[in-house]
């Protein structure tokens, strides 16, 4: 019997060897063969027949930010992973301060959730730009296909362990760690790589998985213009054309302190450097400025504070301002409580009765184009990761981060 084989994939030619060899079978038992006769015969016709493809397993897209609580009943957990970290809040007797600084602060916190919906739709969106990047990564680099994402939260769940027990399951073996910070701090992306080195090293001991990391893109073109295309859409929504081009565009960060900065963190130089670019993409007139968000207790931390901008521009007599969160890549706490909510009752008792926020990135079509040419890129280059990563802080006193560093640096990649 002919078979075309243009016509049948290996799993049609399975599918046509089962259907044929029933055929076969029933016909000889009619005939009276026996049924051991009829075992044979599929023995030896199957021997000859082609086995059915093997499942390739998934390139993993893993992507790394701090999470948030889903539920107000999730808020403890998260605080307390938060203020537990050394590297994103260095505060003496952590082990001891960490649990009563939790305890102090979860029903504030839990009543600022309350007020954007009940939680964080962090995780919404992440798995949002996972999904869409997926698919376009299939479309774009289909020799490294099928792709899958995989979320490792900081300080909410999904965390880095259970994610990479599943990517243990689901048999992968090249993974691309890809930061949603797009400006690097030892505190934000640095603490998320440290944490999945010290859990691989426990649940991958063998290095089953090759791993590389797109650390870092402050000024990776897309990125740049979606942040622009956001803001001149602001701008010609919100303001009249007589006082469009004179509205002050204020881009804020979430701040560091100062003991970070003073070792010689990247991420002050790196979110002025998305700032300039945006800027120079767009092309206008209006006047701008940087600030700084979210300092937390009594130490030192980068400024000047979005808080004290407004107000000060409040009492010189400005009543726009456009408000950009150029460090953030989805909507989370900091932009629908602290930059809407509380930001905004701190500008209306200013006077400042023009004040707006420009939307974030979300899953805008551009920005999703922006990770999938990083990713498309650092796979095309079979890159490691940045530059930028394998050079320490001149200050840097972290053993876990030349460790981390040094891990990444010493993968062997085969593609």
């Amino acid at each position: 019997m002919w078979v075309d084989k243009t016509r049948f994939g290996m799993q049609g030619r399975s599918k046509f060897v089962h259907t044929m060899l029933r055929g076969i079978a029933e016909s000889s038992l009619r005939r009276g063969s026996t049924a051991s006769t009829v075992s044979l015969m599929r023995s030896q016709f199957m021997a000859t027949a082609p086995p059915p493809a093997a499942k390739k397993a998934p390139t993993a897209l893993v992507l790394l930010n701090m999470g948030g609580p889903r539920t107000t009943a999730d808020v403890h957990d998260f605080l307390f992973r938060l203020f537990s970290d050394k590297d994103l809040i260095p505060i003496p007797f952590q082990s001891i301060l960490a649990p009563w600084i939790t305890k102090r602060r979860v029903p504030k916190i839990q009543d600022q959730y309350a007020k954007i919906g009940g939680g964080s739709p962090i995780f919404h969106w992440t798995q949002r730009q996972g999904l869409l990047l997926e698919q376009l990564m299939d479309r774009i680099r289909p020799e490294s296909a099928p792709h899958k994402h995989y979320i490792a939260f900081r300080y909410a769940e999904p965390l880095s362990e259970p994610t990479v027990e599943e990517m243990k399951r689901d048999g992968v073996k090249r993974a691309v760690a890809l930061s949603l910070y797009p400006q690097y701090s030892c505190s934000t992306t640095g603490s998320s790589l440290n944490e999945l080195v010290r859990v691989l090293k426990t649940a991958d001991p063998s290095g089953s998985i090759q791993w590389s990391v797109i650390d870092r893109y402050p000024t990776q073109p897309l990125l740049v213009e979606t942040f622009a295309t956001h803001i001149k859409e602001s701008l010609e929504k919100e303001y009249p054309a007589s006082e469009r081009d004179s509205v002050p565009i204020l881009f804020s960060a979430h701040s560091l302190p100062m003991s970070v900065v003073n070792r010689g963190d990247t991420y002050p130089q790196e979110v002025a450097a998305t700032v300039q670019a945006v800027m120079e993409k767009l092309n206008v007139p209006n006047p701008y400025r940087l600030c700084w968000q979210s300092q937390v207790g009594p130490s030192a931390w980068l400024g000047p504070k979005t808080e004290e901008v407004i107000k000060g521009y409040g009492k010189a007599g400005k009543k726009n301002l456009l408000f950009v969160p150029i460090a953030f890549v989805s909507d989370h706490i900091e932009t629908l409580f602290e930059l809407d909510l509380e930001y905004g009752h701190v500008a209306k008792e200013a006077g400042v009765t023009g004040y707006k926020r420009v939307e974030s990135l979300n899953d805008d079509p551009l920005f999703i184009q922006c990770l999938g040419e990083l990713v498309k890129g650092h796979l095309d280059a079979g890159a490691k990761h940045t530059p930028q990563l394998p050079l320490r802080c001149p200050m840097c006193v972290n053993e876990k981060c030349g460790k981390t560093k040094e891990y990444f640096g010493s993968q062997k990649l085969e593609w």
